[in-house]
This record gives structure tokens, sequence and C-alpha cells, in this order.
């Protein structure tokens, strides 16, 4: 054991604050399951955008960013850097549509845009795929992470830092399971809060530790390559297996930037919205509502948290060369075991269980709503009382909580699991976007790009023996084929179906049929992509903008700064114009 009797104190307080903030919530949860599943659709933005923010930052988080760092520099953040195109995309496009839906889950938007038993069974199998088996594998993940923890904390074995992180899985399910998603939101705002101020804590300490010595010494001390923002592309494979530099092959790059962020499904990153993202959008006070909170996920996830993370990475690196790739990830663990003080250690894993029980709270209540919501109250019993539901939600709590811990078991690397769900749910992306804006698009298009990836992968990755990039080209060139080709060789969606959904919804694109030649909303497409546009030029920016200032490149700094408030200048002034935050 290598905490102090204050650290456990800080520890057990620290926990004893999380439950008993969100039992506060148990009355207003248990009204209805609007109430208990989306807080009653009145959340402030600036609640709902730090709800996604610290439901994103999990233990898994700063271990995986440190493994990526480890193998490909900071660069290798691009695998999921490059999402933040796709998140802007949702910000001016979607955000105003979930919440203009008026459902209380995302999969239950599958039979307000179809018809017909191809919806439904749409509906109750994403049901059931997306709330139970890969949310386990979500949830297993994250807990690898936090055993992880244990282990290097508590000297604990694997069996044993998994039945402490059964633990504390029940108690996060009793807590969130009682209070719904009032109480999941709020506390996620102190989770999110501590677990900042935490890593924040620990990069500096460990930064200006003796070992370290400040920046200077710490990129002094790094391969070649590690420090660039950019990977070195490599066009023809020209440098040696024994060169430091760090590279990166010009068709990962591609995948990353060009294709990724619009052809893949990943959990908060969902092309068009969706999962917790768009639950938390529609559980806001309104439209605007909605769109600022998903504008500030974006800024705070991206550009604002990394750099603590990385800092410590980048240490982690020159304090332990020895550790294999398989460990790489542990480098962060050991840097809190071997730099904290009394006292801060117990703060520092205090802010760990903080982002731990943030995010399994929000997948817990995420999933529930699923398999309550489309599963159980859409086919099993469709007719009861709102308490009978709540109950309901309560027990599926709980016997998700069991089933995740099963899945965490079988699970070894974090990044490994996530490039998985990268490849392996290529190409339903672009039909969840299309969906939106082209009438055609019907519930066998959605069925065909949900099944189509897993078959590619497989037979490329086991059959041809490929590997990413060259699977994931195959798994979103053959998946966008199949759907479009299914797209136009099954039925319409019912006529007077279309019709009800353009009327409440008034989105934008191919709507002609419905719209009696008029659309206003084709309208503002122009300054819509413009905005997206420049928002990712801010975001980037910005994050370039503060890793210069943080890694003391101050020569570099100019150019992204003055990006950074230009492109803040045009979007204000184009989101003005068509009036988009009002």
């Amino acid at each position: 054991m290598i905490l102090s009797t204050w650290d456990y104190l800080i520890i057990v307080s620290f926990i004893s604050l999380i439950v008993f903030v969100g039992l506060r919530f148990k009355n207003k949860a248990s009204k209805d399951t609007n109430s208990f599943f989306l807080g009653g659709r009145n959340l402030p933005w600036w609640i709902a955008g730090t709800s996604m923010v610290a439901t994103t930052f999990a233990a898994d988080t700063p271990l995986a960013v440190t493994e990526l760092v480890a193998q490909s520099g900071i660069s290798g953040n691009w695998l999921w850097w490059n999402m933040m195109i796709g998140g802007m995309f949702t910000t001016f496009f979607f955000a105003k549509y979930w919440r203009r839906a008026q459902i209380l889950t995302d999969v239950e938007f599958l039979e307000l845009r179809y018809s017909g038993t191809s919806a439904s069974f749409l509906r109750g199998f994403r049901a059931v795929y997306l709330g139970l088996f890969l949310n386990a594998i979500i949830i297993g993940w994250v807990n690898l992470a936090m055993m992880s923890l244990l282990e290097v904390f508590f000297e604990l074995s694997k069996i044993e830092a998994l039945a402490a992180t059964a633990f504390l899985m029940l108690l996060v399910a009793i807590y969130s399971g009682l209070s719904g998603l009032l109480g999941v939101v709020y506390t996620d705002v102190i989770q999110f809060i501590a677990a900042m101020a935490g890593s924040i804590i620990l990069a500096v300490i460990v930064l200006n530790s003796n070992e370290i010595n400040g920046i200077s010494n710490l990129k002094a001390a790094l391969p070649d390559g590690t420090l660039s923002f950019v990977p070195t592309i490599d066009f023809n494979n020209s440098l040696s297996e024994n060169s430091e530099i760090l590279t990166l092959s010009l068709g990962s790059f591609l995948a990353f930037i060009g294709f990724q962020w619009w052809a893949s499904w990943y959990p908060g990153n969902e092309p068009g919205g969706g999962g917790y993202i768009a639950q938390r959008m529609m559980s806001t006070k309104n439209e605007k509502h909605a769109i600022y909170s998903s504008l500030f996920f974006q800024i705070a996830h991206y550009c604002l948290r990394p750099w603590p993370w990385i800092i410590v990475a980048l240490c982690a690196v020159v304090l332990y060369p020895e550790l294999p790739e398989a460990d790489y990830k542990l480098g962060y663990a050991m840097a809190m075991k071997d730099f904290l003080p009394n006292g801060l250690r117990g703060l520092l894993l205090a802010a760990f269980l903080a982002a731990y029980m943030s995010t399994i709270s929000t997948q817990l209540n995420w999933g529930s709503s699923y398999l309550l919501n489309d599963f159980y109250r859409r086919f099993i019993k469709p007719e009861s009382s709102e308490q009978h539901y709540i109950f309901a939600s309560r027990m599926i709590n709980l016997f998700l909580m069991v089933f995740a811990i099963f899945i965490t078991s079988q699970i070894e690397s974090i990044s490994n699991v996530w490039k998985f769900l990268i490849e392996a749910g290529a190409g339903l992306g672009l039909v969840l976007i299309v969906r939106w804006f082209w009438w055609r698009v019907n519930a066998w298009s959605e069925i065909a790009a949900t099944v189509i990836p897993l078959i590619c992968y497989a037979l490329s990755r086991y059959g041809l023996n490929m590997e990413f990039p060259e699977t994931f080209f195959i798994t979103v060139g053959g998946t966008t084929i199949g759907w479009i080709i299914i797209t136009l060789v099954t039925p319409k969606v019912d006529h007077r179906h279309l019709k009800n959904f353009y009327d409440k919804i008034k989105p934008a694109g191919n709507w002609k049929p419905f719209s009696e030649g008029k659309n206003p909303e084709n309208k503002k497409v122009i300054s819509l992509i413009l905005s997206w546009l420049i928002s990712v030029v801010l975001g980037y920016s910005l994050l370039f903008s503060l890793g210069h200032i943080v890694l003391e490149n101050w020569d570099q700094l100019p150019l992204s700064l003055g990006l950074f408030l230009m492109s803040t200048l045009l979007l204000n002034k184009i989101t003005s114009k068509i009036e988009l935050f009002k």
C-alpha cells in the first residue's frame, strides 16, 4: 500500500459527496421516464455540454493517450483528434434537429424517420446491439483502465482489481439508477472539475520533478518526431526500421482525416449525432441550448483537455523506457504513484474515480434508456405505468453492470478496442448523415450499413490478412456501395410517414416531394457549411495554440493563434447573419 490515511480520507469523502449529490435528485427522477432519462428537457447548455465532456473523460482516456503518445508521439492522437470535424458538423447541422424531434432516445428516431416492420426490427435490434453489447464493450475498456490504476496503487492482482472495480460499479449503479439523468449530469460537473484539476496538478508536478526538470529538458530527451503535432508522412517506406523518427503511413493519415470522421460510428462521436451526445442535446431547454452545448463540448473535449495528459505521457516516455509496448498505458499510473506526495495521491486518485464514475453513470443511464424505451416498452410491455418503467429501468441498470463486468474480464488493450470499434463501424456513419438530407434512405439502408462493415472487416482482416488502413478503406468502400444499392432496390418509406417527419423536423436537403417546392432550410446550407469549416479551423488552431504555449514553441504560436482569432471573428459574423444562436 502506498496511500496514507489522508489519501484514504480524501477518496472516501469524495465518493460520499458524489453519492450524496446524486441521490438528491431521486424524487425528480422518479416522476416519469422523461424525467429519468432526459431530466425533464430543461438543462442549460453548460450543464449538458459539461456532462458530455465529463462522460468522454474516463480513467481510460489519459491512459489510452499515454499509449498513443508512446507509440506514435503527439501526432498519434489524430486517431481521435480527427473526430472534431464530424463533431462540428453535428453542431451546426443536427443539434437543433435532435432537440426538435421530441423523442426519448436516438434509437426511437428510427421509427420517427422510417416506417413498417423493417423500422421496428431496426429499432429493436439497435436497442440491444448498442444498449447492451457495444455499451458493455465501452464500459469494459473504461473498467480496464480503472483496474490498471488499482493494480498500480494498491498492488492488486487482476482478479482483485476486477472485484474492486465491480464494487465501484455497484456504487455508481445505485446512485445513477435512483437519480436518473439529473443526478448523472450534476455529479458530472463536480467530477469533471475534480478530474481536470487533478490532471493539471499531476502534469505540473511531474514536469518540474528532478527527473524531468522542466519543458526544455523534456523536449531534449525525447526521440525525433515525438513532439510533432502532425505526423511525418512516410510516402514510400524509405525510412529504416531503426529510425527514431515517428512516422505514419500516408494511407493511415488519409483514413483519419479524410474518411474516419464521417464514415465510422464511434461512441460519443457518431456522425450526425447519436448516443449520449444526442441524449444531452435532447435534454436541453431549447434548440439554442442544444447547439451551444454541442459547440462547448467540441471545444472542451478536443482543445482544452488533452494537453495535461500529453505532458504526463511525454514524461512517461522518458521516465519509463523499459515498459513493454503492451504496458505503455501504465506509464501514466506509474507517474501518479512515483511523483505525488501523500494527500495529493488521494486527491488524484479521487479525480480519476470521478472521471470513471461520470462515464459509467452515463453509460448505464444511456444503455438503460435503449433497453427500456426501445425494446422493453416498445416490444414486451407497451402499456404500463410510468412507475413500472422507472422500476424496470433500475433493474436494467443492475443487469448492465453485471454483464459489463463479464465483458471487462475479456478485454486486454484499450487502444485496440478503440481501433476495433472504428473499423467495425466503418461505412455506417455516412448513412447516419444522409438520412437527414435524402428522403429515399430507408430502414434497410441502415440495416445494410450496420451488417456489411462486420462482414468486410472480417474478410479483409482474417480472410485476406490485411491491416489498418487497408481494412478500413475496403470496409468503407464496400459498405457505402452496399447500402446505396440496398436503398435503391428496397421499397420507399410510406409517403404520409415521411410527410409527418418533414413537417416536424423541417430538415434541409432533398425533400422536394414533401416540402411543396419550398424548403427554407436550404437557403441556410451554404452559410452552415461555411460555419462548419471555419469552426474546424477554429478548433484545430486553438488546439495547436495551446500546445505551442505548453511546449514553449513560441516561434510557431503566432500562426496558429492568428488563425484562431480570425476564424472566431468570421464564425461570429456568419452565424449572426443567419441568427443561428438566437
